[in-house]
């Protein structure tokens, strides 16, 4: 109750002088204790370790009291960005950007006041652009143990048979006539026929029996 943070089981371990494993066996007990009372509160494990928090339950009560005059949400650009760092970390400010296709640098900085994203290595390349990741913050917003806990990215994603139908929908039939093929080809023939005088010439021309001898 008096940290800020959730607390490991090695460390509660060491503090009690017990093993960490008896830690995990006091802790779940307590917590099935808490949900079979129907306490207003919960012990969970979250962040790699272990905290009490308010029952699920009572969430729309403890949002009014925490937002109360105050306007915490994250906009949808910057809910974007905090998915792609979460999904592709470690991540750098280019990458962000091209994946959403627009500057991510104000929004990136924003996450970072929160304390959501942090910058966790360099990248070898180039110039050594910063990368980017999730924190503790993150999970504990979300109720994670482990980033590995987010949901699996290919259930956000159309099925492999919905791709191909969109992309049967989007190609062109190349059994279509081509109206500009037709056009063209209306403006290649002569109006004029064989009385153009021009292309009797050039007929002539070519019959030329001179022009063929110095050809040949």
């Amino acid at each position: 109750m008096v940290a800020d943070t959730p607390i490991e089981p090695h460390l509660l371990a060491q503090l009690l002088e017990v093993t960490p494993g008896r830690v995990e066996e006091l802790c779940e007990s307590l917590a099935n204790e808490y949900e079979q009372g129907g306490r207003g509160f919960v012990l969970v494990r979250v962040a790699g370790g272990y905290r009490f928090q308010s029952h699920p339950d009572l969430a729309p009560y403890v949002e009014r009291f925490v937002l109360e005059g105050q306007s915490a949400r994250l906009s949808a650009a910057a809910l974007e960005t905090l998915a792609i760092v979460a999904y592709k970390q470690p991540v750098s400010r280019a990458q962000v950007a091209a994946i959403r296709g627009v500057n991510a640098d104000g929004v990136l900085r924003t996450l970072l006041t929160r304390g959501y994203v942090a910058e966790v290595a360099r990248d070898p390349g180039p110039g050594q652009a910063v990368l980017y990741g999730t924190t503790t913050v993150f999970l504990e917003r979300l109720g994670l143990n482990r980033i590995e806990d987010l949901p699996p990215i290919a259930d956000f994603v159309p099925g492999p048979e919905i791709m191909d139908a969109l992309e049967q929908t989007l190609r062109a039939d190349p059994l279509d006539e081509d109206p500009m093929q037709d056009e063209d080809t209306m403006q290649d023939e002569d109006p004029m026929g064989d009385e153009d005088p021009v292309r009797d010439g050039g007929a002539v021309e070519d019959d030329d029996p001179v022009a063929g001898a110095e050809d040949e």
